[in-house]
């Protein structure tokens, strides 16, 4: 599981990141973050990039550094936080392509990390037994007698 935690924190720091970056940039620069144009929002309910770009830095990228750092102190909630944040990536790349009515090879790569997120993650519930794998494994061990 050393291997999985590690991997994990890597995925969470390089997610953070990027998201800290490219939603700085739609915050600073609303019209045109990194050459985009607002044109690519017609299908949105957004005039500009500000309000996407709030939401990118602080749910996606905030919350990734925060799961990073929780798999780094070791948390006791590290399973949780990292779930709930890892599934956030999910969302926002499936809704992020609903509104563009596209999908680019980026929308596909960060879609499958959320997903290897959420998979370490449960992981993680399990190992350390943790709800709601407390709960399944305790019914597995139930219908096993």
């Amino acid at each position: 599981m050393k291997v999985a935690r590690r991997s994990l924190f890597i995925l969470h720091a390089f997610v953070g990141i990027g998201a800290l970056a490219g939603g700085l940039a739609a915050i600073t620069n609303p019209e045109e973050p990194l050459g985009v144009t607002v044109d690519a929002l017609k299908n949105s309910p957004f005039e500009n990039f500000l309000i996407p770009g709030i939401i990118l830095f602080t749910i996606i990228g905030l919350g990734n550094i925060l799961s990073a750092t929780t798999l780094a102190l070791n948390s006791k909630f590290q399973g949780y936080i990292s779930s709930v944040f890892s599934w956030a990536l999910v969302i926002w790349i499936v809704v992020q392509c609903i509104m563009l009515e596209d999908i680019v090879p980026l929308h596909i790569i960060f879609f499958i990390i959320g997903l290897v997120e959420a998979i370490i993650s449960t992981g993680i519930l399990f190992e350390q037994r943790l709800f709601p794998a407390d709960f399944i494994l305790n019914i597995l061990a139930r219908e096993q007698k």
